[in-house]
């Protein structure tokens, strides 16, 4: 069984630098991160009028929780040092041209990390931001729902 060909390099580069490491691979655990994606997205819907910032936290943990579970297919997990921005990279290198789907995360996690560690000057979110968003979270956990059962753990 061969390894996931597109952005082989960059994984091995995160790899060495400490941003991924190896672990069991694990349909199991890639299930249950999606699984949590989907109520992380059914969540935010919920919550966008009454906590918009809780709810944008639900929209954007749904995304990366997804991402998440492309990697745990793989035997894939960022680790402290890669964090967020590892997952983001690791996914996106490896979809190629095709990783335009995952574009939004980017913007996500900015507006995400904003709202969480606010400066004066920040606007609050508001539930439009929330139902802005909501359709790029989840085209992404569509994409990765789609994706998970063609990968193979990284040897």
């Amino acid at each position: 069984m061969t390894r996931w060909a597109t952005g082989a390099d960059q994984i091995s580069d995160m790899l060495a630098a400490g941003e991924l490491e190896q672990v069991t691979p694990s349909q199991e655990n890639s299930a249950r991160l999606l699984a949590e994606a989907d109520r992380h997205l059914r969540s935010a819907e919920l919550l966008a009028a009454h906590d918009p910032a809780g709810a944008y936290d639900m929209l954007y943990s749904a995304a990366r929780k997804a991402m998440a579970a492309a990697l745990a297919r793989q035997g894939l997990r960022a680790t402290s040092k890669g964090g967020h921005l590892a997952v983001q990279e690791a996914v996106t290198g490896q979809l190629g041209t095709t990783g335009v789907i995952v574009r939004p995360f980017g913007r996500l996690r900015r507006t995400r990390n904003d709202a969480d560690y606010p400066r004066l000057d920040s606007p609050e979110l508001t539930a439009e931001d929330v139902h802005d968003d909501l359709p790029k979270a989840r085209q992404i956990v569509g994409a990765m729902t789609s994706l998970i059962p063609h990968l193979r753990p990284w040897q």
